[in-house]
């Protein structure tokens, strides 16, 4: 797929004020600090899309950005931030939750998983929570570039084996870096074809 336009659309907190049209939507989470607004601005060709910063827990509401004025790329807000007040964190949950239970154009979750790291309890029983409800969702491995091609595959592989410990099956999985666009062509072409179903499936 190639990405001739992307745009910023709306921010809000309700998923019931989201874009009324019928497209189809991707969605992006994952902890605070994952890279989730590089690798937006990655697969979209912009850098300035999705904001960045070097502090964590700046995404506070759903983003809907309209890509090939086809179909919407959405930025959740990052789960795990231990310095926001419980208020807060309680506050985002609902937020996170009511977009990704209501929402029928949501045709895929994508979840960030910082490739560096072992697999975190936070982001274990999140997905855990996502088999659970029925949630459509790929794993995505951040900043493979931080790592050796070699320690990359390992811990991959590793995190990979880990979750087959307790799944039937992997959902789709991706490897990813922002910073050299590996990973962009793969998960363009998946949106792709998940374009191709109908809207709910």
């Amino acid at each position: 797929m190639i990405v001739n336009t992307a745009r910023f659309v709306v921010s809000n907190s309700d998923h019931t004020k989201c874009p009324a049209d019928n497209r189809h939507e991707y969605a992006f989470i994952g902890r605070s600090n994952v890279g989730k607004s590089s690798l937006i601005n990655m697969l979209t060709g912009q850098k300035q899309l999705a904001m960045t910063s070097s502090t964590p827990g700046k995404t506070m509401l759903i983003n809907h950005f309209l890509v090939n004025e086809q179909w919407y790329i959405v930025d959740l807000p990052g789960y795990g931030y231990a310095r926001r007040s419980k208020a807060d964190r309680t506050k985002l949950e609902g937020i996170i939750k009511s977009y990704i239970l209501n929402r029928k154009q949501m045709t895929n979750l994508f979840v960030l998983v910082d490739s560096r790291h072992e697999p975190q309890k936070i982001d274990l029983e999140f997905m855990q929570w996502l088999g659970e409800n029925g949630v459509p969702f790929s794993i995505v491995f951040t900043k493979l570039d931080k790592l050796t091609p070699n320690a990359g595959k390992t811990l991959v592989a590793k995190y990979c084996a880990q979750l087959l410990e307790q799944w039937e099956e992997l959902p789709p999985v991706f490897k990813t870096s922002s910073e050299d666009k590996r990973g962009r062509n793969a998960i363009l072409d998946y949106i792709e074809e998940m374009n191709k179903l109908p809207i709910g499936e």
